[in-house]
């Protein structure tokens, strides 16, 4: 860093533009890039530690503790958007976990080579001692390595080491316009007619595969899990981490003082942005309860093509969120076969609470993964290029909850009834799924 003397304001404004100069260089002279990346990842590359050659054992869940029950290994991926680098996505103790490495297994020779890790952890900790943390190595030359174990120390046994697939190793077209992140299903979850209604809500604005990181939820809602996983709209990832972690239900350390926030959610979700960084065109970044409603388009597709048309480059796109408390229903939509299913019915609330002064409404995300480096809940921490903040009368993110202003008569909300341009459709594909699901008289 050039230091600027606050006496010489020319000299100040100098070294800015020589500095901003440096880094623009930076970006586009790859000898640079390339030399700066490796003053970030400092390289201690022993080849074939004691002659060991690739061995150790797969690693069979999807949080796996090292042995210092410090670091939690969630899966490897290869990232090669400024040079390559083989970017582990973690859990760490945020002072106690200060020096990791990679051991890559090294193709076509089989050979270990050990590389030091540069270990970020993501600054939206919220007062947690554990957080999600990028543990990242550059990869050796001459070596494109297909696993990777994770080890405290340059030297060691091989064999003794959980070993990884390094994922996103080979280009993939996608599969997918949009993939939605839901994380983390936890709390014995059984706000089941919601979350169907959301589902088919999500099917109608464009959305191919929804990825849900379940910690646990009740009997009937494994059943309705199971009948998307066979449709082929869900994917499960198991999300265990109570097991490994005292965690907390609240976002904050001075609201619960466990080892991590929120069942681990912006792990889970930095980690569902790399395992859809191939698969995906976009990828969602809200919870079961969130709909992002659009209010000038009909669905997902349209409403994105023209934002980005708008906005070219942009790859961050921000919602803001808006509260229709589950207190406050209207008697249109009492269908009485949705009485008998537990959950809230969304299209009977329809009225939101106003913005409160000087309380900032927090946002969800439509995402290009290629452009994002690390997120968090509500925003984007690292990424390439800007975000955007998507105007209210473009869309809003439809979030039917608990009330956060309790205290306000009914006259004092807004009825917004936007979500009802859906109502045929989605009654009609809620109602297919209650009667293969929650309703099946053979069940």
């Amino acid at each position: 860093m050039i230091h600027c003397g606050k006496k010489n304001i020319c000299a100040a404004v100098a070294c800015i533009l020589i500095s901003a100069s440096i880094l623009m260089c930076s970006w586009k002279d790859p000898q640079l890039q390339n030399n700066i990346t490796r003053k970030i990842f400092p390289q201690e590359t022993i080849a074939s530690p004691a002659g060991q050659l690739c061995r150790g054992k797969p690693a069979q869940s999807v949080i796996t503790p090292l042995k210092d029950n410090r670091t939690f290994i969630i899966c490897p991926y290869f990232d090669d958007r400024e040079s390559k680098v083989t970017r582990v996505i973690g859990i760490v103790h945020h002072e106690d976990v200060k020096q990791l490495y990679c051991w890559f297994c090294c193709q076509p020779n089989g050979k270990i080579y050990v590389s030091k890790a540069n270990i970020d952890v993501h600054s939206d900790r919220f007062g947690f001692p554990y957080g999600a943390a990028d543990i990242v190595c550059l990869e050796p030359e001459n070596c494109d390595p297909t696993h990777v174990a994770i080890h405290q120390s340059p030297h060691g046994n091989i064999d003794q080491l959980p070993r990884f697939e390094i994922k996103n190793r080979k280009a993939e077209t996608f599969s997918v316009d949009f993939t939605i992140c839901i994380s983390a299903m936890f709390g014995n979850y059984n706000n089941v007619l919601q979350f169907i209604q959301s589902m088919e809500m999500y099917k109608i604005l464009g959305v191919q595969k929804v990825v849900i990181y379940k910690n646990n939820c009740s009997h009937l809602m494994e059943k309705v899990l199971k009948f998307y996983m066979e449709e082929g709209t869900v994917e499960i990832i198991p999300w265990p981490i109570n097991s490994h972690l005292k965690v907390s239900s609240k976002w904050h350390f001075s609201m619960d003082a466990k080892d991590i926030g929120y069942y681990g959610q912006i792990t889970a979700l930095n980690d569902c942005i790399y395992r859809n960084m191939q698969r995906s065109k976009f990828v969602v970044l809200n919870d079961a309860d969130e709909i992002i409603l659009p209010l000038k388009h009909s669905d997902w597709k349209t409403m994105m093509s023209s934002l980005q048309e708008q906005n070219p480059g942009i790859g961050i796109f921000l919602f803001e969120n808006h509260i229709f408390p589950e207190n406050v229903s209207t008697h249109m939509f009492n269908i009485s076969s949705w009485n008998t299913v537990p959950g809230v019915n969304i299209l009977q609330h329809v009225h939101r609470e106003p913005d409160r002064k000087d309380v900032f409404n927090p946002r969800k995300m439509i995402i290009d993964p290629r452009k994002v480096i690390q997120t968090s809940v509500h925003s984007v921490l690292r990424a390439y290029g800007n975000s955007v903040n998507v105007p209210m009368d473009v869309a809003l993110v439809y979030h039917c909850r608990v009330p956060l202003q309790g205290n306000l008569p009914r006259g004092s909300l807004i009825r917004d009834t936007a979500l009802w341009r859906y109502n045929s459709s989605l009654i009609m594909n809620v109602n297919k799924v209650l009667y293969q699901t929650v309703l099946r008289t053979d069940s």
